[in-house]
């Protein structure tokens, strides 16, 4: 790359960080890349983390010793995440949504990248503080939103199927218990898809009574792996027995009312999440 200006510099280096997040670089890449002094590059980077937390795109943390440099962790404001909560909620209410059966349709959501990309942002910033090697969910629905959390984390995406692909070699099969029909289903995952120990993170589109979510922690004994959160777009809060305990909602359906064409959506517990991580941050 040829030497540019400051200006040019903080350009190019915030690129670079946006596309290396919780990846650490060292300022001898960023000096060799720039040719310019580390003095110098370590004035950009204060600049740049000075930008990144007012305008709530995440921080960069120093890493000290010899092998350090600075780390770019993703985060949100937790105001910015609040309007972006609320106003899925908004946009979730619309009785267009309501199909045959009670069902909510969400494709148009679960299909815009734009939306999808500030999902990944406000579950990355939930995990900031967390070791993570893999993100996990469960075909189709759910790939959007964990390729999104996995892209902000910087780890790879596991895709359990219902079916066994061929073109994905060896694969780890389950039965699980179904939430809602109560009928026994089969999950599989790739065997080398995951490795052994891991630290996972399962994200899932919709949950009811979490059989699903719970036949991927079954799943993640199999791998000998650890589960550390579970996340979902949307929870139905209704009077089935909840199969799993702990887990972080976005929103929370309460009520489809098909004959009167209305929908009860609130706020998740993510936001409440999210302010707690602000107070702890606070008092650090």
């Amino acid at each position: 790359m040829k030497k540019l200006k400051r200006s040019g510099r903080l350009v190019d280096m915030t690129y670079y960080l946006f596309q290396h997040p919780h990846e650490v670089i060292s300022l001898t890449h960023f000096s060799e890349r720039y040719r310019s002094a580390k003095s110098s590059i370590s004035e950009d980077l204060v600049i740049v983390k000075e930008i990144f937390e007012d305008e709530g795109y995440g921080t960069l943390l120093t890493i000290s010793g010899a092998s350090g440099g600075v780390k770019f962790i993703p985060r949100i404001h937790h105001e910015q995440a609040q309007e972006f909560v609320d106003d899925l909620i908004k946009q979730l209410a619309v009785p267009e949504r309501i199909l045959p059966g009670g069902y909510l349709y969400m494709m148009d959501l679960l299909g815009s990248p734009k939306f999808i990309q500030r999902v990944g942002q406000v579950f990355a910033s939930v995990l900031a503080n967390k070791k993570i090697d893999a993100v996990m969910t469960v075909a189709t629905k759910g790939i959007p939103l964990a390729y999104a959390v996995g892209q902000y984390l910087n780890v790879p995406v596991s895709i359990v199927r219902r079916d066994h692909l061929v073109t994905e070699g060896s694969m780890v099969s389950i039965n699980y218990v179904s939430g809602s029909s109560k009928r026994i289903q089969t999950m599989t995952l790739a065997r080398r898809s995951l490795a052994p120990g891991s630290r996972v993170f399962i994200v899932d589109d919709f949950m009811k009574a979490g059989g699903t979510i719970r036949g991927m922690m079954d799943l993640l004994e199999e791998f000998q792996a650890k589960l550390v959160g579970i996340g979902v777009l949307v929870e139905s809060v209704g009077a089935e027995e909840r199969l799993v305990d702990e887990y972080m909602s976005i929103t929370r359906l309460s009520e489809v009312n098909v004959r009167d064409r209305t929908i009860t959506v609130e706020r998740g517990n993510l936001l409440d999440l999210l302010q707690t991580m602000k107070l702890e941050d606070d008092d650090k």
